[in-house]
């Protein structure tokens, strides 16, 4: 069974998921950071492809992604960092990033490459979803590559309804119709629409992400969904402590009430 799945039928509820950005604020620390992580609790880790153009990233992400192109990170060279990774960490991995880098790569070698070294699926925040249904899912489906389709406060109940028939491994509830990043609470709106989708009953799980960054917001997403992802707010504490993953997810486990 794919790891993504088998996380959330072995935990429902709490499930905390950290995204970076591969190649900031080092080349060469990404296997680093990712056995932090696992080794302080995190249950899956979204691992960022930089790409010129992140439309849907504040502006913390999009440093992140300037900074790691400079560094001369790439998506090939990201896959060599990860080759032996399952050698040494075990929890869900999921490479998120844009259409552009992965067609230069060749969708279906990236599969291949995926399945190969054990990484579990794929966030691609362009991708339609009528061609990931027509085109990518069954080539994904393939090789046991789950691709997670994101969901905003304006998605139709339709819409929703129809990516938790055609996906696997969890929905990605984006909080709100912004681009990343930290906020201080989730007014009563977000909430609302947190509390209608969790009224759906969705097969899939839920994650919620985009602007959770201290305790408020990680409990009122969590209240609602089977955990939260946190990105931004993580990649500010990693470049604050010049790459030292230990101390950025300590403080950031401050943060969030889960030191």
């Amino acid at each position: 069974m794919n790891r993504i799945n088998q996380l959330f039928e072995q935990k429902k509820h709490g499930i905390l998921s950290i995204y970076f950005c591969a190649g900031n604020p080092k080349t060469d620390n990404t296997v680093d950071i990712i056995r932090t992580l696992e080794a302080q609790g995190v249950d899956m880790i979204e691992i960022g492809i930089p790409f010129s153009d992140p439309m849907a990233d504040g502006p913390v992400i999009q440093d992140a992604a300037t900074q790691a192109l400079r560094n001369g990170m790439t998506l090939r060279q990201l896959l060599g960092q990860l080759k032996d990774i399952r050698n040494k960490v075990h929890i869900p991995l999921i490479l998120m990033g844009y259409l552009n880098p992965i067609m230069q790569y060749g969708f279906e070698r990236l599969c291949q490459t995926c399945q190969a070294y054990g990484i579990d699926g794929f966030i691609i925040p362009d991708l339609p979803f009528k061609d990931y249904i027509e085109e990518y899912r069954p080539i994904a489906e393939r090789y046991g590559v789950r691709v997670i389709m994101l969901i905003t406060p304006e998605t139709s109940e339709e819409r929703i309804r129809k990516i938790d028939r055609h996906t696997e491994g969890f929905i990605y509830m984006v909080s709100s119709a912004a681009t990343t990043g930290a906020q201080k609470d989730f007014d009563e709106q977000k909430q609302a629409y947190f509390r209608r989708i969790e009224a759906m009953n969705l097969r899939n799980p839920r994650m919620i992400g985009f602007g959770i960054s201290n305790q408020q917001t990680y409990e009122a997403a969590s209240a609602h969904a089977a955990g939260c992802i946190i990105g931004s707010k993580f990649v500010t504490l990693l470049n604050e402590e010049q790459g030292d993953a230990l101390k950025a997810v300590t403080r950031l486990k401050k943060m969030l009430g889960k030191a």
